[in-house]
């Protein structure tokens, strides 16, 4: 900890090793650094673990799992509840970990803390609500159930831009249904989640029923996918790996459940409140600098309020600053590396090339700090309508009719969130079920919360996240007939 940034009051979360069954390990091969993006520096390692690790943990997992499933729910409802309070007495070495890693700013990686502590707070109570079925008999003297039993091992990969939120939804549900479970955190972010390891060895979760493993995702993916003891994969992250992921399980038939890429379109019409559309497209733009899978990636504007809109929305973006996540001044922080700073930086360029007028932002203040940028009169057929910007770079495309608008937003491939803003009752509920989406914000940039169902449809995934929905990708369902009663 030389480092002068990593300032933890407990200095024991920022932890450089794997746990597998209960024990920290290191692994042979060179270690992977972890690099801080404002700096651009490493300022930690963790091990690149072997197939042989990867191996031992799934077996750590099978091993624990008898054990872990005959647990009562409240039982295992009490451990997480225990996590849930240390998470929240670590809430700001967990945030400080994660804007060295990630680079958002603190408070926003004060507020990641309390979201993704809340699906351990929720999961700890809804296991105890799963509930069986009794099934009307077909003829006397026979009865008949459904009963619902946990998956078995479970494998969760989990992204870096929303290090601790995107492992939790996956952690809660999973354990709570009796589960075990073996987590590989992105490369770029991983202690974040070691650390969360470390908060549930303390809480009291017993040895291998959560392994935290690091290492190159080609190497432990692989292992995690192709194995018959792992019974469940969920995995947040691009399309491209996601389906090729997919492809790999069907080996071994595992019940699947992936959070996708999307291409969110904010659809604002004309007789939206003009406030409430501004606050819309900031917070679903520019939340976690741009880089959240529901950001507001194509923002349509009608016609007759696009003047308005783009008057006020560029005074809020100019407001706006990039800076080091720890700088209290700093609205966003930079970008996570290089190849993702010079994806907005096409998807900008390409767009004023095209005809799109830059009203607000653009500058590069030096590393990988992009300033909030505003775009309008972007041309619909524009580069970043048609890929993920995953930036603070927003376009403005305007529409005129309710027709156009609804066929701009469907045409994509991907089908994860939406966003609509209106007053009118009518026109919400035509965009919201017209909308190919398995999420629509209205009048809301927000939509994300352990209560509700998370996930997309077409290539934006399969499965749901939060909500009982969450605890049912985690539980198989075994009918049972007795006869002769």
């Amino acid at each position: 900890m030389s480092d002068p940034r990593v300032k933890l009051s407990n200095p024991d979360l920022l932890i450089e090793k794997a746990l597998m069954g209960g024990e920290w390990v290191t692994g042979s091969a060179e270690p992977i650094e972890v690099d801080d993006p404002f700096t651009q520096k490493s300022f930690a390692t963790v091990p690149s673990l072997s197939k042989e690790d990867a191996t031992r943990a799934i077996d750590a997992a099978h091993d624990a799992f008898p054990a872990w499933a005959g647990k009562t729910a409240a039982e295992r409802g009490k451990i997480l509840r225990q996590w849930f309070e240390l998470i929240a007495d670590n809430t700001d070495d967990l945030a400080r970990l994660m804007t060295l890693e990630n680079g958002k700013t603190f408070k926003e990686a004060q507020g990641e803390v309390a979201y993704a502590n809340g699906f351990i707070e929720f999961y700890a109570d809804e296991a105890t609500r799963r509930m069986g079925e009794i099934i009307p008999a077909n003829e006397p003297g026979r009865r008949m159930q459904a009963d619902r039993q946990p998956v078995g091992v479970c494998a969760a990969i989990t992204p870096w831009n929303f290090p601790l939120a995107m492992l939790t939804r996956k952690v809660g549900p999973a354990l709570a249904a009796g589960c075990t479970m073996i987590a590989k955190p992105a490369s770029q972010t991983p202690l974040t989640a070691l650390a969360f390891a470390k908060l549930g060895e303390e809480a009291g979760v017993p040895k291998g029923v959560f392994n935290c493993i690091t290492g190159k995702a080609s190497v432990l993916g692989e292992v995690l996918t192709s194995s018959s003891r792992v019974r469940k994969l969920t995995f947040t992250g691009s399309t491209e790996v996601g389906v090729k992921l997919y492809q790999d399980c069907a080996a071994t038939m595992k019940k699947i459940s992936m959070e996708l890429g999307g291409n969110a379109p904010l659809l604002i019409f004309d007789d939206a409140d003009l406030d409430a559309a501004i606050n819309t497209a900031m917070v679903a733009k520019f939340r976690n600098s741009g880089q959240t899978c529901v950001a507001a990636n194509r923002i349509y504007v009608q016609d007759g309020i696009k003047d308005r809109f783009l008057s006020a929305f560029a005074q809020k973006v100019k407001a706006m600053k990039a800076g080091d996540g720890f700088d209290e001044n700093s609205d966003v922080g930079p970008l996570i590396d290089q190849k993702g700073f010079e994806k907005v930086q096409e998807h900008r360029d390409s767009a004023l090339k095209v005809g799109a007028q830059c009203l607000a932002g653009g500058g590069e203040p030096g590393g990988l700090l992009f300033e909030p940028t505003l775009l309008g009169d972007v041309p619909q057929d524009a580069q970043l309508t048609k890929e993920e910007t995953f930036g603070p770079l927003a376009g403005v495309i305007t529409f005129s009719s309710f027709e156009e608008a609804l066929r701009l937003a469907n045409d994509t491939p991907f089908g994860l969130a939406a966003y609509l803003c209106s007053s009118d009752p009518k026109t919400i509920e035509r965009a919201s079920m017209g909308l190919e989406s398995g999420m629509v914000g209205i009048n809301t940039g927000l939509i994300s919360t352990p209560h509700a169902p998370f996930g997309g449809v077409k290539m934006s995934g399969l499965g749901r996240e939060g909500s009982h929905h969450g605890l049912e990708e985690y539980l198989n369902v075994k009918y049972l007939c007795q006869a002769g009663l």
